[in-house]
């Protein structure tokens, strides 16, 4: 009869150690990524879709969603042309959302321009309660349950926000929430940018 082999201690080790490979390759690049980034503030990666027209989606309302006495329209993108508009795409789940409410409602108060938001993946009774709680800065509300107009904009996560021009086209991309530093350095000098640029 004769004894079977087993594999050696060092054989065992090598096989370890080749299965850590590709977990170290991506571990590389992913601390390469961040590191072009600059410290990983993903804020800074470009949208392809900046000077391009906005997405044609149109969204459906958010169901029983009402402002001053009135039904909140969906999305619709004819509505950019002729406005400057802030988009922004969020939902109730998100706990970034709901730190960066307040500021939304801030620059809504800037009768300039047009605040619209993207519900992504939502439920409506939730996002109406969020709206309730938070109070409601968009002159629209479009539901994207499914999150296809998203991955259309371009979004990698919620939230993030859109500066779409007077001609219907992306003009700035914010990833991430507004901050009340952000928002002074970065969003509301491409709002005043767009203001400022004559319709085409």
């Amino acid at each position: 009869m004769t004894a079977t082999k087993t594999p050696d201690a060092g054989h065992a080790r090598r096989r370890k150690l080749i299965a850590y490979v590709p977990l170290a390759i991506f571990l590389a690049l992913a601390l390469l990524f961040l590191i072009r980034l600059g410290a990983g503030d993903i804020s800074r990666v470009p949208s392809a879709l900046i000077g391009k027209p906005a997405p044609q989606t149109v969204l459906a309302p958010l169901a029983g969603l009402e402002r001053d006495g009135k039904p909140v329209p969906g999305l619709n993108p004819a509505d950019f042309i002729g406005a400057v508009s802030v988009v922004n795409v969020w939902a109730s789940w998100c706990i970034p959302c709901h730190t960066e409410a307040p500021l939304l409602l801030k620059l809504a108060a800037d009768k300039r321009i047009r605040v619209v938001g993207i519900n992504q993946a939502d439920q409506p009774d939730n996002a109406r309660r969020f709206l309730g709680r938070h109070g409601n800065p968009f002159v629209a509300v479009g539901v994207d349950p499914n999150r296809r107009a998203s991955i259309e904009w371009g979004v990698y996560g919620v939230p993030e926000t859109f500066v779409v021009g007077r001609d219907g086209r992306i003009v700035y991309k914010l990833i991430g929430e507004i901050t009340e530093r952000n928002l002074e350095t970065n969003l509301k000098p491409q709002i005043e940018k767009a203001l400022a640029s004559p319709p085409s």
